[in-house]
């Protein structure tokens, strides 16, 4: 690709910077942009990976055709497949309709994968499917849905070791990297980190009417030896930054060292905290080990819950005991209905502690109080044996005694 039209291809695009490294990658892509070929774009993050899927896909006979951008590392696991590859009605709680997901509504067009390196094996798998044989499957579904689809990918991942240790299929590997493309970390970009600074401050400047801040020569030295951890991203939240919290519109060294480390081979990320104040490293240290040991301890909150349901069940029938206690607690009784059924069930259990003139008024109370039960509930034998807090066996065998059957 020759310079002018390389040229028009960042102004298009708004790709500043002349490093070769860039170059090279623009123009692989343009090249690659005519075909059907699987691209692979790996850089580190906030390198700007985002801009070559778009222009392979501005750039190729699919252009009139639907773009997607996906991030893989945003989906949950549990729904990816279904945003990917759709659903069928009723395949999982939710489900209300159909979905055709990406790969059926992107037909004919491209999709860009962007943090593939995220995507759990099992989805891996059914990607590898579409790759080879443009097939897939529904989740919930049983039909072979066919898709044309450009797939371009990125990710920030070290693939040969994702694939060593097991996280990433190496087979999808060598399918998605039919071409790779190499976008260069900032610290390897030489003067392109003040060009980018300088676009970032006339961005700045005019959106928020306020005056550009320029560096010094000193200051121009120590932004082209910083490793930028962050990249283009993090030299723009830099930029802005000094643009608004710096009283001095020309920035110095001294003023510098405020937003980046002093250390030259440093690749810590930028922090305008001063020295002495609060940080929030290790509150995020914290919340990510919690939010880990949370995960890890699912299947223990579950196993609980059941059992808790379990106790609950158990004790509904005490709970209704001491309820029916309270009902008849104003009845001008002598005896309790509950003390009449302690009695009675003593004595079936060969109890001799009552006479018979005792047991004989025990049933006599004790009659009464399952006729007035049956009497409440409309002869419904289940709900009076509940009111009475006894089973519906032993409230069986008092109607048999007391010829309430007849």
């Amino acid at each position: 690709m020759d310079t002018s039209e390389l040229q028009r291809l960042k102004q298009r695009y708004n790709i500043v910077g002349n490093c070769d490294a860039l170059n090279r990658a623009l123009d692989v892509a343009k090249q690659v942009a005519s075909t059907d070929l699987s691209v692979l774009i790996v850089g580190e993050s906030g390198v700007g990976k985002e801009i070559i899927p778009r222009l392979i896909h501005d750039n190729s006979p699919r252009k009139h055709e639907k773009y997607f951008a996906i991030n893989c590392g945003s989906i949950p696991e549990g729904t990816i497949d279904s945003e990917l590859f759709g659903h069928e009605k009723g395949s999982f709680t939710g489900a209300i309709g159909e979905s055709e997901g990406y790969f059926g509504t992107a037909n004919k067009g491209t999709i860009f994968l962007d943090e593939v390196g995220e995507l759990p094996m099992a989805t891996q798998a059914r990607l590898l499917r579409v790759l080879e044989t443009g097939e897939y499957i529904r989740v919930g579904g049983q039909k072979i849905m066919k898709t044309n689809v450009r797939i371009v990918a990125a990710t920030n991942v070290n693939m040969h070791k994702a694939i060593s240790e097991g996280r990433f299929r190496e087979d999808l590997y060598y399918r998605l990297n039919t071409i790779p493309i190499q976008m260069p970390p900032l610290r390897d970009r030489g003067n392109d980190i003040l060009l980018l600074f300088s676009l970032f401050t006339m961005q700045i400047a005019e959106k928020y009417g306020m005056s550009r801040i320029t560096l010094t020569d000193e200051a121009k030295a120590i932004m082209l030896r910083y490793k930028w951890p962050g990249n283009v991203r993090q030299l723009k939240n830099i930029t802005e930054q000094m643009s608004v919290l710096s009283t001095t519109r020309v920035i110095d060294a001294e003023t510098l060292s405020k937003f980046i480390p002093q250390d030259k081979e440093s690749t810590q990320l930028a922090t305008t905290t001063p020295t002495g104040s609060h940080s929030y490293e290790s509150e995020r240290e914290i919340l990510y080990k919690i939010l880990y040991e949370l995960r890890g301890n699912v299947s223990d909150l579950r196993r609980e819950m059941t059992n808790l349901r379990k106790q609950i069940d158990d004790n509904r029938t005490l709970d209704n005991f001491a309820a029916t206690q309270q009902v008849h607690a104003l009845q001008p009784a002598t005896f309790s209905p509950y003390q009449d059924v302690e009695a009675e069930e003593i004595r079936e259990n060969g109890s001799t502690q009552h006479d018979d003139n005792e047991s004989l008024n025990l049933s006599d109370i004790g009659r009464q109080v399952v006729e007035k039960a049956l009497e409440r509930n409309g002869g419904n034998r289940k709900k009076a044996a509940q009111e009475l807090g006894i089973s519906d066996r032993t409230l069986y065998r008092r109607i048999k005694q007391y010829g309430l059957d007849k």
